[in-house]
């Protein structure tokens, strides 16, 4: 196939100006990394501060998961454990008739997200027939934001 001189020298000069364009240079490199600064400075605070709004959502889950379970052992027990025995009489018998448990999925109490147990009081709680909460990130009462505490009474 024959082609016409107009578009020979065209594809010539695409070629030669792709064969002398081997790199990027260090004005170029330098601006993409300024860019990619900008927005990891714009953009990272905000997807880590959804971090702490996760882990209270997964403690307000948990919760209601605990609170699932000790209905379902108050139902097969005829009351909610004691406060001594906590919420441990989910996963192992507190010498009680009729228990029928475990009644969490792994036999085991999860710490709540930031690694510390789950507090319960109960017979009766402060807000019900009991209470469940997890301290926040701070493992102390109150807080704010991350630090606030997650509780069953303003979970249900």
């Amino acid at each position: 196939m024959i082609l016409p001189h107009a578009v020979r020298r065209t594809l010539r000069t695409s070629l030669d100006a792709l064969a002398g364009n081997r790199g990027f240079s260090l004005i170029e490199l330098l601006v993409v990394i300024i860019i990619l600064g900008l927005l990891a400075g714009l953009v990272g605070p905000r997807l880590f501060s959804r971090v702490g709004q996760s882990k209270q959502a997964a403690a307000r889950a948990q919760i209601e998961l605990f609170s699932a379970a000790l209905d379902q052992y108050r139902l097969d027990v005829g009351a909610y454990p004691a406060s001594a025995a906590g919420l441990e009489a989910l996963v192992r018998n507190p010498n009680v008739s009729d228990w029928s448990g475990p009644y969490l999925k792994k036999n085991v109490v999860p710490q709540d997200p930031w690694g510390k147990p789950y507090q319960y009081k109960c017979c009766p709680g402060d807000h019900g027939d009991f209470d469940i909460w997890s301290l926040g990130a701070d493992g102390a009462p109150g807080g704010d934001g991350e630090n606030a505490d997650v509780t069953s009474w303003s979970v249900k």
